[in-house]
């Protein structure tokens, strides 16, 4: 039995880039940091939420590269002749990313309490019918 990936499917025909925005997804690189929810603020739109404690404003970049949403932290060393005697706060840097669906736009991005609400919407598409001719052969 051979396996069918979704673009080589008989009845789908022109999702050959949703199967590469699929295996691009997977290959991220997303580890476990930091930890982030999703969710769905109406029908149409959604809120992803990233604990970036620690993190000021111009320690972040969020950028939209090609459809995938991309959000970077990155802290500097403290240089300053601090010695501590335990360290369980590490600045360290991530990135995280999130493949974005055709027609999902990225709204405002607020810092509030640590924590990094970035705002996305997605235009109701319009309903098009289509009447197609039949010519004599």
């Amino acid at each position: 039995m051979t396996k069918l990936s979704m673009g080589s499917h008989p009845y789908l025909l022109g999702f050959e880039q949703l199967e590469r925005l699929l295996e691009r997804s997977a290959k991220t690189g997303n580890e476990g940091y930091p930890p982030f929810n999703i969710e769905q603020t109406s029908e149409n739109s959604y809120r992803i939420t990233l604990a970036v404690a620690g993190f000021a404003e111009d320690n972040l970049a969020i950028t939209l590269e090609d459809r995938q949403l991309v959000i970077r932290g990155r802290q500097g060393e403290d240089g300053d002749g601090r010695i501590f005697l335990h360290r369980g706060i590490a600045a360290r840097q991530f990135q995280r990313s999130f493949v974005l669906a055709e027609g999902v736009e990225v709204g405002e991005a607020v810092m509030e309490n640590g924590l990094l609400h970035v705002d996305l919407s997605r235009a109701e598409p319009e309903r098009v019918i289509q009447q197609i001719s039949i010519k004599r052969g």
